[in-house]
């Protein structure tokens, strides 16, 4: 403990000290005698770890918390198999330390050795999933504040787009296991995220209209999205009986098809891909071949139309198309008048 001392403000008089890297300043009266004698009591009392605030903090460790953390995520958030994977980065720092003990500037030395070996959005994923943990164990009473409160997540470029040319949509699929073989094409016929896929269910498609219902869809809204033949023909061929569409062996849920992923990448040679990406190329490859900006808002799930927009550039000629719709004269009669016939011919050759 660092003893600050006491001081007065206006008629009455405070202890001011540090104890366990907090500050704490407590009001004590009028009376600069007795804040002193408090202040020598607090000050024993900490040194014998018997100090009021520090007996009534619950001993939660990190290990605990995380555990508990995991069985809420498992039940309330599509997310939570990416948490266990950042709670398992998580636990490598913070694992063996009371969670009261974590700091927030512990919190920011991890953000910025992270930074060295992930992206902004990975590192950020890490942060969110511990700052939603924290206030849990706020809301839990097993904390008093959040530590991770004030910590700023990163900076994220959110406009990267990254696709696949027909080429190497072959070569990916070729190198994909059998399994992965037709969530890939899935992913590729419909711009569907990864957790709506594995969560699909047969009560969520109808084969007679040739319609997929995504019931819980990231924005929070369902969405419909048309079956094209090929697509069709991948869904009506189940292997296994499960009331999910993409199940395993035994007929229980798919949680994660990242490594069998990650390693169809390497097979295929492919760098800088991600199973996301396949959303990518999905809303890329309509709108290059003439689908309008608003089709593809739609079928994507975006809310606004400022999410669809970064794929107008793949688009050139849909300005150009659009300039050329105008018809506001009869043929070439108000230029001909303009610069003459003799002139006209030279421009347009």
């Amino acid at each position: 403990m660092v003893v600050m001392g006491v001081y007065k403000r206006e008629e009455n008089w405070y202890i001011d000290f540090y104890a366990c890297g907090r500050r704490i300043r407590q009001k004590v009266g009028p009376s600069k005698k007795l804040a002193e004698q408090i202040l020598n009591k607090v000050k024993t009392a900490v040194i014998e770890n018997k100090y009021l605030d520090i007996r009534k903090k619950p001993k939660v460790n990190f290990e605990t918390l995380v555990e508990q953390y995991l069985g809420y995520a498992k039940t309330n958030k599509r997310s939570w198999d990416r948490d266990r994977r950042s709670l398992k980065c998580l636990s490598r720092c913070f694992g063996g330390k009371y969670i009261y003990e974590i700091t927030a500037h512990q919190i920011e030395n991890y953000k910025m050795e992270r930074s060295k070996t992930l992206s902004p959005a990975s590192v950020n994923r890490e942060l969110a999933c511990l700052k939603h943990m924290l206030n849990k164990a706020v809301e839990w009473d097993m904390l008093e504040t959040n530590p991770a409160k004030k910590v700023k997540l990163l900076r994220e470029n959110n406009q990267r787009l990254r696709y696949l040319t027909q080429e190497e949509i072959e070569k990916l699929y070729d190198s994909c296991a059998e399994h992965l073989k037709p969530i890939v094409r899935t992913a590729l016929f419909t711009g569907m995220r990864i957790s709506e896929i594995l969560r699909l269910k047969w009560e969520d498609i109808d084969f007679k209209q040739g319609i997929i219902f995504v019931r819980d869809s990231k924005n929070g809204e369902m969405k419909e999205i048309p079956i094209n033949d090929q697509l069709m023909f991948t869904l009506k061929s189940p292997k296994f009986k499960s009331p999910y569409v993409f199940a395993q062996e035994d007929g229980r849920p798919r949680f994660s098809v990242r490594t069998a992923f990650e390693n169809a990448v390497k097979r295929a040679k492919i760098m800088d891909f991600r199973f996301h990406d396949l959303r990518h190329t999905f809303a890329s490859h309509l709108v290059m071949s003439g689908v309008d900006l608003i089709t593809v808002k739609e079928l994507l799930g975006h809310k606004t139309i400022n999410m669809t927009l970064r794929y107008a550039h793949l688009s050139p000629d849909h300005k150009r198309h659009a300039i050329n719709c105008l018809r506001f004269f009869d043929g070439h009669n108000l230029v001909t008048k303009e610069v003459g016939p003799q002139k006209l011919q030279e421009l347009t050759r």
